[in-house]
């Protein structure tokens, strides 16, 4: 019994070292999705990596890549809308900005791939709704954002 707690503490000990190590490297990558909109009425899955993480006072990633895909998933007059909301750093402020993908047609995802830097956080809300040249106010401020980074 004394032997398996102390393998599991130097497991869990390992583990976090590793963690740590990998932080200081200033790297996270990672899968994110598959989102749906209300009634799965629209998806978006992809992946994000971010380098060069600095925690001296803002923390912040140097660069963070986004890439995905988004996808209607009805036969009618709609779109799929994937909306990030990225704050990043200016000076000692954190600012947000969105940006979005769109597709409105039934069955072809759209791909999609953009690049931030001084990045604190990325947010996504996957949206259905008519084709516009932007999202809607309903589509940007009901609901809840799924946070896909956040630099500590």
């Amino acid at each position: 019994m004394a032997i398996t707690r102390t393998l599991a503490a130097l497991t869990l000990a390992a583990t976090a070292t590793l963690a740590l190590t990998a932080q200081a490297a200033g790297a996270a990558s990672g899968a994110w999705g598959p989102y749906h909109a209300p009634g799965k009425a629209a998806k978006a899955s992809g992946t994000l990596t971010a380098t060069g993480e600095d925690h001296a006072d803002l923390p912040t990633a140097d660069v963070v890549s986004i890439s995905g895909k988004v996808e209607d998933r009805t036969r009618g007059a709609s779109c799929g809308w994937a909306v990030f909301r990225i704050t990043y750093r200016s000076g000692s402020n954190l600012p947000n900005k969105e940006r979005w993908a769109r597709d409105c047609s039934y069955g072809t995802p759209k791909p999609f791939r953009f690049k931030y830097r001084d990045v604190h956080q990325v947010e996504l809300k996957v949206c259905s709704e008519a084709e516009a040249a932007k999202p809607s106010l309903t589509c940007l401020y009901a609901g809840t954002w799924k946070t896909l980074y956040l630099s500590r």
